[in-house]
């Protein structure tokens, strides 16, 4: 049995020995650079704002995309949970608008490489985050690795972001192929949902559902749900250049009532899609995004 199985059956048996009280949501991307830490954070802003209790788990092992966003610097991150004694609440930071976080850190060199005793303690350290959260979100590296596809295919609900460039939608192909392969999602009757970021209209916003769409329809004979589009927008770039997050830093933005949107839908178990301005504002970003200004 390979690690990536140990891990999978352990969290079986956490689930069916202790069951769960938070929401776990599990972002996931076929590649990097597509905005999968922007949207983990944002949502965790919007989940704030409504009055739930957030923690971030990064399982992007060896980066630190998520404490930079937040401004926190954490004391402790996994490394220290697994190798150095410390409990899964030492290891939360708290950042901005007390939203709890848990750097993946750079320790360890993945999740696979852990001693099943290892996994074993990490699972029932992170199930204590039932009595600390209404709802944990789970940003794994991006790409197929063994390591992110089981927490990805342990996970009760998955949110796929990609972005309309050609490579973000052929490799979020290759993530849900290495998925339905997976006898663990196989067997189950999950939908992933969907994320369309960096969309410049609604139209390429559907465009990018559809074509995710139809590819699994036809050849994995499966689905997914379109959850919602996060528009290009100035305001949202500005701030991931000053490693803010937009949903506070320009609550009125049109990326921030896109995420508010997206929580909601979460929440609320809804399809409404955010309908974007057009008009001069949209016709500069188009201008800016496209020319790569």
């Amino acid at each position: 049995m390979d690690q990536a199985e140990q891990l999978r059956n352990m969290v079986k048996e956490q689930k069916s020995s202790a069951p769960s009280t938070a929401r776990v949501i599990t972002i996931t991307s076929g590649k990097g650079g597509v905005g999968k830490s922007n949207v983990a954070v944002n949502l965790a802003v919007q989940f704030r704002k409504l009055g739930k209790r957030v923690i971030i788990f990064d399982a992007d092992i060896g980066l630190a995309n998520v404490e930079v966003m937040l401004g926190a610097m954490p004391k402790y991150n996994l490394s220290d949970l697994i190798y150095n004694g410390k409990s899964i609440r030492d290891i939360i930071t708290v950042g901005p608008m007390d939203i709890g976080f848990i750097s993946g850190g750079s320790g360890i060199s993945g999740l696979n490489n852990l001693s099943k005793d290892q996994i074993v303690f990490l699972v029932h350290s992170l199930a204590e985050l039932n009595e600390l959260a209404d709802i944990i979100i789970i940003d794994t590296g991006a790409g197929i690795s063994d390591s992110v596809m089981e927490f990805v295919v342990a996970s009760p609900e998955i949110l796929l972001v990609t972005t309309p460039e050609p490579s973000s939608l052929t490799d979020s192909y290759s993530l849900l192929k290495s998925l339905h392969r997976n006898p663990a999602f196989k067997d189950s009757d999950r939908t992933v949902d969907l994320v369309a970021n960096k969309v410049l209209s609604d139209e390429e916003g559907d465009s990018v559902y559809e074509r995710v769409n139809s590819v699994v329809e036809r050849f994995l004979n499966g689905r997914v749900n379109f959850l919602g589009m996060i528009p290009a927008d100035t305001k949202l770039e500005r701030a991931v250049r000053a490693q803010k997050v937009v949903s506070m830093e320009y609550p009125d933005a049109e990326a921030s009532k896109a995420f508010q949107l997206l929580a909601n839908n979460l929440l609320e178990h809804n399809n409404e899609l955010y309908t974007m301005h057009k008009g001069i504002t949209q016709l500069f970003i188009k201008f800016i995004t496209r020319e790569g200004h």
